[in-house]
């Protein structure tokens, strides 16, 4: 195995706002606490530590033993490591911490991504308990168990094919019964064949998901099977315990609407910057779940109803309802990071490009709610490429780096780096520029009425140029077109649809060809605090 690196920028798959956070650009800082530095978590933790103590106190509430008896109900029908029982274990201590990413429940952990996702977190916590001793780090993978967006998780690539899960079902997705998964089951035996490595992939999708009633246990199970070893704790958050927990914000929220009127104060100074705003607060952003219903809450004069429904309540009943039943209360995505925070000991979240962009327009919510903002980092990306590829690449004098460009530039490129002619016109536009200025200066001399018909003669010239340097490089290409060919047939298959490969592809792909080698491959070679796009040829 051979790892290198490129920057998050020279892979032109990333955000400006997401690069220049990454090159902690001076204009983003008002809108984070601290950069995830090995050296900045030292403060992150004083500084939560003081709230949960604070939070305890003040509230005369055992938070953490909450969240490790929810923790301890969610795990009970689950073989557990023992590794992940000690952490969960540790949760009760004042001295633990967490560092969590979230994702969404899709079928067979859908894109690579999520895997890459877990990695960053498991890897950072082992790279903090190195760094500081006297304190336990504990990984956690948050089910994004409530969203409803099923259409988006319903699905996983195998060899360019879609995988699919049908089913009408409504609501909290982690709520969806199972009940189909096994003709989608019959599917995927065909397609992964036989072989020891089929075999177990076969063995994991069965056991999840023809073994469990709903769409969250399912997924623990395999994110178990997967990461429980490594000691990683799977939290369902849509848990009446850990709801009573926030209760009071969920109060405030639809009492005071805070989140709409912080985040809208944020989402103008970013838009000030010139920044592309991710989410967009609702003046209540919480939603109603029940009964595979989730419709948001919305207020009229005092009054309180649930979309699309008969629900409604006055401000009295709904507050009383909301301390009866806090399980029927669902956070949207301005208000899932702020539960995140305030039932976890948490210091750092770790999520993608999309997710990091809207986190950074929550800080002004999480100051007002008096909540610790934790550290944002981006998640590790990788691109895994054979040696068979890498080989291929190299026969053909092209790099890894080269790959990332978008395909007509990357044809440009080839064709310029090995034609025998020089198709780069840059010097004969230069010496026609030279000789344009001699005559402006005639011009100057004469009558600078002419000044415009020598410009347009210049821009006719040169624009005739550039058509002859643009039909020499089609020429070109059709001549050296079968070598094109064969690297752009390799910049398809790693990159799918003109899209990163871990996006597009599932684990599955890898694991039949390379099994238990994969995690640990994996493991070893991410760095979550390195700050570049690795590459890894297997």
């Amino acid at each position: 195995m051979l790892t290198d690196c490129i920057s998050f920028r020279e892979t032109h798959y990333f955000s400006e706002f997401i690069c220049n956070y990454l090159e902690e650009k001076e204009e983003l800082k008002p809108f984070y606490n601290r950069f995830p530095k090995l050296e900045n978590f030292k403060a992150q933790i004083e500084e939560k530590q003081r709230s949960v103590q604070a939070f305890i106190t003040e509230k005369q509430t055992q938070s953490r033993a909450i969240l490790v008896d929810s923790l301890k109900k969610q795990y009970a029908s689950v073989q557990t490591s023992e590794s992940t029982l000690q952490h969960i274990e540790s949760l009760a201590e004042h001295n633990t911490f967490t560092i969590t990413t979230g994702h969404q429940l899709n079928l067979f952990t859908g894109p690579l991504y999520f895997l890459y996702k877990i990695i960053s977190t498991i890897n950072l916590t082992k790279e903090l308990q190195q760094a500081y001793p006297d304190y336990n780090f504990v990984p956690i993978y948050w089910m994004a168990s409530e969203d409803h967006d099923f259409d988006e998780i319903n699905f996983f690539n195998f060899q360019g094919k879609k995988v699919r899960w049908n089913s009408k079902q409504k609501g909290a997705v982690g709520q969806f019964s199972t009940e189909g998964l096994g003709e989608v089951f019959k599917t995927i035996a065909s397609e992964f064949g036989h072989g020891a490595n089929a075999e177990i992939l076969k063995a994991w999708f069965e056991k999840a998901y023809l073994n469990h009633d709903n769409l969250s246990d399912a997924t623990r199970d395999l994110a178990n099977a997967i990461f429980g070893e490594h000691g990683l704790v799977i939290l369902d958050a849509d848990d009446e315990q850990l709801k009573r927990l926030f209760i009071p914000y969920m109060e405030k929220e639809l009492l005071d609407q805070t989140a709409f009127k912080t985040v809208s104060k944020t989402n103008t100074a970013l838009e000030d910057l010139g920044l592309k705003i991710q989410v967009n607060p609702r003046e209540i952003n919480l939603f109603y779940i029940k009964d595979g219903l989730r419709e948001r809450i919305v207020e009229s004069d005092g009054s309180y109803q649930v979309l699309n429904t008969n629900i409604n309540w006055s401000k009295s009943e709904l507050i009383e309802h909301l301390s009866q039943m806090p399980e029927r209360f669902s956070p949207n995505v301005i208000m899932r990071p702020l539960y995140q925070e305030v039932i976890l000991p948490n210091l750092c979240y770790i999520g993608g490009g999309g997710e990091l962009a809207y986190w950074l327009q929550l800080k002004s919510n999480f100051e007002a709610q008096e909540v610790v903002f934790p550290m944002l980092l981006l998640r590790n990306s990788v691109l895994l490429i054979s040696e068979k590829q890498t080989e291929k690449l190299q026969k053909l004098n092209v790099t890894i780096e080269d790959l990332f460009l978008d395909q007509d530039l990357l044809k440009e490129k080839v064709t310029r780096q090995i034609s025998e002619l020089d198709i780069d016109f840059s010097d004969q536009k230069k010496h026609l520029s030279q000789q344009f200025e001699a005559l402006y200066q005639i011009t100057n001399q004469t009558d600078k009425s002419f000044e415009g018909a020598v410009a347009a003669q210049e821009r006719k010239q040169i624009k005739g140029l550039e058509h002859l340097e643009k039909r020499l490089l089609k020429a070109q290409k059709r001549k050296l077109s079968d070598h094109l060919d064969r690297i752009t047939d390799i910049q398809e298959a790693l990159f799918p649809n003109q899209s990163l490969q871990e996006r597009q592809k599932n684990v599955s792909e890898f694991y039949l060809e390379y099994g238990d080698n994969l995690i640990p491959i994996l493991l070893n070679a991410l760095k979550p605090l390195q700050g570049d796009f690795t590459l890894i040829t297997l």
